[in-house]
């Protein structure tokens, strides 16, 4: 047992490692030298850790924005969308830490099971996602009066059915986006992607795409992305700030001024994102090639289910407006997430990450009307659902808490319903 959780606590949940030991073990199955094992391994690992650094440095720079924007709507008291929140309590009030564990490795388990058996052949590898997804899966096995090993295969089981499916569900449109079938995306906020993808089918104008934007020779520095971005979130930011006020940006800003920080965060965002992106290409140019010895020995034509930045260089326009719409349209949801549930606050990193790969998807799909109308629904319903979960996670413990990853909403909506059809018989 000591072993397991050794394993499980040091390799499972830390995704650097599981994706630089898969690469290691696609090239050892190609019986590739020693040298290129040993470099494609440590060069997958780096790229994916400078990928994850520039994460950081985007959460750190949208943490103060987060802050800055409900201080200046005044929506300190709502409901704060927090899955690590959840997962904290879950492991600590519930004592369900070792259950989600073992339910991560089962999910892992149970996905290259399918993926083995059945056409879906994705291998799902973004390990922090999965830990989300065993949370939940957990956490409503328990609600439903699982415990021990019957709450672990349930949530086992349910959890690998998700980590095959939402890859291969989302799969069409991201093979239109790469322009090829190499990588999967692997990001449990799927069906949002998959509804803002079918508002701006619906609703847009194709031929028209974000990507081709023709700029006066005044505003030609603007086709630089990273000058782009840094055009949009600099005001972003300062007004932000200039309606939170130096007192609710004191925390964070110290003895600099409020308004000088929220500038340098702006900044820090657009390092940040090119950090990101530099990490994205390193490990794509890695991984797809060690990923063919797991597709041709293990599991036959599989392909690597990767985290939502990988998506981005395909459609960088895409990714700021996606952002924007689905920031408004999530402060439309705010405004009606009480009829379905509870008041809840917009998450800042979730409307850039999401928001931006929903951006991406509606371009592909509706060009720049289905960025503008897909995101904006996008940002409504990333609001709604995470307003029905609250009063759910409340019967079970978790007050004035939700989170906003649909996908494992939708998973715990599962179990509910689980629990309704066995309350019936």
């Amino acid at each position: 047992m000591a072993v397991l959780n050794f394993i499980i606590n040091n390799i499972l949940t830390q995704a650097s490692v599981i994706i630089g030991l898969i690469a290691c073990l696609g090239l050892l199955l190609q019986k590739k030298p020693a040298g290129v094992v040993v470099s494609g391994t440590m060069k997958t690992m780096l790229g994916f850790l400078v990928l994850s650094a520039g994460s950081s440095v985007l959460q750190s720079a949208l943490t103060f924005f987060g802050a800055a924007f409900n201080a200046a709507f005044g929506l300190e008291s709502a409901v704060v969308a927090s899955i690590e929140s959840i997962n904290g309590q879950a492991m600590d009030a519930l004592g369900l830490g070792g259950d989600i564990a073992i339910t991560l490795a089962g999910i892992f388990i149970v996905n290259i099971i399918l993926a083995r058996v059945t056409r879906f052949k994705y291998i799902f590898l973004t390990g922090q996602a999965l830990l989300w997804e065993a949370t939940l899966c957990v956490v409503f096995a328990y609600f439903l009066g699982l415990e021990g090993l019957p709450l672990i295969i349930a949530g086992s089981i349910v959890g690998g059915l998700f980590a095959t499916l939402m890859p291969a569900l989302a799969q069409p449109v991201v093979r239109q986006i790469t322009g090829s079938d190499d990588i999967a995306l692997g990001h449990f906020c799927t069906f949002g992607y998959m509804v803002t993808a079918l508002v701006a089918k619906l609703t847009g104008n194709k031929e028209k795409s974000s990507e081709d934007i023709k700029l006066p020779k005044s505003l030609e520095f603007l086709q630089d992305t990273y000058l782009s971005v840094m055009v949009v979130m600099i005001p972003f930011y300062l007004l932000a700030a200039g309606f939170a006020g130096p007192q609710a940006c004191a925390e964070y800003c110290g003895s600099t001024n409020y308004m000088v920080y929220a500038f340098l965060q702006a900044m820090q965002f657009v390092v940040g994102l090119y950090v990101l992106m530099t990490g994205v290409r390193m490990l794509l140019a890695e991984i797809v090639p060690a990923f063919q010895g797991i597709s041709m020995k293990l599991v036959p034509n599989s392909k690597p289910a990767l985290d939502c930045p990988v998506l981005f260089p395909y459609a960088p326009n895409a990714v700021i407006l996606g952002f924007i719409f689905t920031t408004i349209g999530s402060l439309i949801g705010m405004l009606i997430s009480p009829y379905f549930g509870a008041f809840v606050v917009p998450g800042v990193m979730s409307n850039f990450f999401a928001g931006g790969t929903a951006g991406i998807f509606a371009n592909k799909m509706g060009g720049r009307r289905g960025v503008v109308i897909g995101c904006i629904v996008h940002g409504i319903f990333i609001m709604i659902l995470p307003a029905m979960l609250s009063p759910m996670l409340a019967d079970i413990g978790f007050q004035n808490v939700t989170c906003t990853d649909v996908d494992t909403i939708i998973t715990s909506f599962f179990f509910v319903i689980i629990k309704g059809i066995a309350g019936i018989f």
